[in-house]
């Protein structure tokens, strides 16, 4: 890990003091002080929940689980559930940019993929576009708590770079993302529109519907998967839709998988829709939220609205936390 961060530094266009990219210190005293160390709970073992909070309504409920082995054979053990902290995704305007790396500029872009925040209190028409950059983070591997290995879904075992927007072309422009998605063509009807108002209520309340893939509450509509959107003027609420739609985008494309559920105990299936129960969201820079986390599609005005800076601030992480069953096999 250490020889590719080093790449990355060399690589690099500018240094950490660039004013236009700052430095979230990500690596720093603040992976202890700024995490929601509580949203770890409840820990379910066995069926039985430890500690307080929100358990996902698709989680296992299974006390008992088994799994084979590589020759098929069965292995009983029992089922662990948790809110794993999982991914870094950080959304800023400037192509490149990567608070979590140190506040460098990765040769990945030009003007002509800046993005915007968008003036919506100025104009109505003006639009918001941010680059997304998403980030394995096993916290809980990388600080060696205790993590047993069959609950790592995907095998990683480091911080490391998964995917940046600037190299997605369909990321800015809706009409290559209809060719890659073009269920949208049929979402985009009053119908499926008005059904995100129950998503939004639902969602504010701590439960969003999961049926309802192509909506994220009352930030918007997932659909199309790309980071060009009207402005509200709102950073915490445009930057949380460009998160959810990117992790819906990553779903859909088979690179991120299902650990919730008790089908998922054994291994994490590919699943090409979100289930938005599975996750939810604590803001890392440029304000923490350290004493809970909030889901996906909850209003802002109970989480965020306040939570940007002029300047700097206005490059946001995010931390993602995924609901993780798994089954611990006795033997």
């Amino acid at each position: 890990m250490l020889v590719a961060l080093c790449l990355v530094v060399v690589c690099a266009t500018a240094r950490a003091s660039d004013p236009g990219c700052p430095d979230a210190q990500l690596f720093s005293g603040k992976l202890i002080t700024d995490i929601c160390w509580a949203c770890l709970f409840p820990v379910r073992i066995a069926g039985m929940p430890i500690g307080g909070g929100r358990v996902p309504a698709g989680a296992s409920d299974q006390p008992l689980c088994s799994c084979p082995d590589t020759l098929g054979v069965p292995h009983p053990g029992m089922t662990i559930g948790m809110w794993e902290p999982a991914r870094i995704v950080e959304l800023t305007a400037a192509p490149g940019c990567s608070p979590a790396l140190g506040g460098i500029r990765l040769p990945l872009g030009s003007r002509r993929l800046l993005g915007t925040e968008g003036k919506g209190a100025y104009n109505t028409d003006d639009i918001a576009f941010h680059h997304y950059h998403w980030y394995a983070f096993p916290l809980l591997i990388l600080l060696d708590l205790f993590f047993e290995d069959r609950c790592n879904a995907d095998a990683l075992m480091d911080f490391d770079i998964l995917y940046l927007s600037e190299l997605d072309p369909t990321w800015n422009s809706a009409e290559l993302a209809f060719f890659v998605n073009p269920e949208a063509a049929w979402l985009a009807n009053p119908v499926a529109l008005a059904a995100c108002l129950a998503d939004g209520a639902a969602a504010t309340a701590g439960s969003p519907i999961d049926e309802l893939f192509w909506c994220a509450g009352t930030w918007g509509h997932l659909y199309p998967f790309t980071g060009v959107q009207p402005s509200l003027g709102s950073l915490p609420r445009e930057t949380s839709l460009d998160a959810a739609r990117s992790l819906a985008a990553l779903h859909r494309r088979g690179l991120a998988r299902r650990t919730m559920g008790a089908d998922a105990a054994c291994g994490a299936p590919i699943d090409p829709f979100i289930k938005k129960s599975q996750y939810q969201l604590s803001m890392f820079y440029p304000l923490p939220e350290t004493q809970r986390a909030h889901v996906i599609g909850e209003s802002t005005f109970r989480w965020g609205e306040w939570r940007s800076i002029p300047g700097p601030g206005e490059h946001h992480l995010y931390l993602l936390w995924r609901w993780n069953d798994c089954c611990l096999s006795v033997f």
